[in-house]
């Protein structure tokens, strides 16, 4: 079993929602856990140190290949990004989404297929949408699912 105090918490922090943030910002400090948010643009984070701020180049996926570079197994990676939490998985880390589903080995594969899927259709002209408006709903799964795995 990993103990959380070498367990650490990655936020791929450029699109992740600031009330995700305000919950992850809590947790650390109520948990003592280390908390990193990694951006590629700079991220004012509360004095603690438990908690902090790592900005990275601009470019594609270079915050993501800094996430990925520091992970260790156990460690949780909090993102939406797909390919980002399939390649957590793979190097023995946890991805939770901050609408607060777990990602899991058994469903990332099907995940990235849709993913793809939809990225093809875009690529051809059809209006897909996005994804639902972040709701309050999202934030309290969120925060149960954070306080499951800090439980641990």
């Amino acid at each position: 079993m990993i103990t959380h105090n070498k367990a650490r918490i990655w936020v791929d922090a450029d699109a992740c929602p600031s009330v995700i943030k305000d919950i992850l910002f809590r947790a650390a400090q109520r948990a003592s856990i280390h908390l990193t948010l990694i951006a590629n643009r700079l991220l004012a984070v509360p004095p603690s140190p438990w908690i902090h701020a790592v900005q990275v180049p601009h470019g594609f996926d270079v915050a993501d290949q800094e996430i990925i570079k520091r992970l260790h197994p156990g460690d949780l990676i909090i993102t939406a990004d797909i390919p980002l939490a399939s390649e957590a998985l793979a190097n023995g880390g946890l991805a939770l989404s901050p609408r607060g589903e777990f990602f899991s080995a058994d469903t990332i594969q099907a995940q990235l297929t849709m993913r793809d899927f939809m990225d093809n259709l875009r690529a051809s002209g059809i209006q897909t949408g996005g994804p639902p408006p972040f709701s309050q709903a999202d934030r309290k799964q969120f925060a149960a699912q954070l306080d499951k795995w800090l439980a641990r």
